[in-house]
This record gives structure tokens, sequence and C-alpha cells, in this order.
């Protein structure tokens, strides 16, 4: 692994439709680096959370236009990825706030 796994998964989306997916199909979503592959991604979990690994489907974000007042801006473009994780393999869990 070439790339540190600290900068490749940035963070964990937690959306009603990650927490439904992880209680229903094993599967965690996080926010990864844009030029990262689905190799490293899924090495670099495994790494990070000492899980095995399924499968990694992987999807980029268009960033959107928004408005502050009479100006304009887009947000960032972003990647998102759904890992899915082998039977038998703890959950990961991380905080989710209140």
């Amino acid at each position: 692994m070439n790339k540190d796994p600290y900068q490749i998964i940035i963070r964990p989306v937690i959306t009603e439709k990650s927490t439904a997916l992880k209680q229903k199909n094993r599967d965690v979503c996080f926010e990864v680096a844009m030029d990262a592959n689905k190799s490293e991604i899924k090495k670099a979990v495994e790494h990070l959370f000492k899980v095995k690994v399924e499968g990694v489907r992987t999807q980029i974000k268009v960033g959107k236009e928004r408005r502050m007042g009479r100006n304009t801006g887009m947000t960032k473009n972003w990647k998102k990825a759904f890992v899915r994780l082998k039977e038998g393999e703890k959950m990961i869990e991380y905080f989710e706030a209140v």
C-alpha cells in the first residue's frame, strides 16, 4: 500500500440511507479521497478497522451551486464509497451524535 490509509478514508458518512444500509446489508459508507481506487479503499478499510471487506462501490458526488446573498459559489466534488463487510465480521462502530 503506497498511500497512507488515513489519507484515503476521510470520514464516515452518516445519513438515514447509510444507517439503513449498515443494518440491512452490512454496508458502511465513507467519504474517500478523489484519487483513491477501489482496491486502495479496500486495503485501507481492512488496515484501519481490522475487518475483511467483500466489495467496494464508489460514487462521485458533483458539487452544487450555492448562494450567499448575491454571491454564488460551488461546493466541492467528493467521492463516496460503500464498503460491504464479509459475513461474520464485526460491524464497524463509530460515534453518532445525538
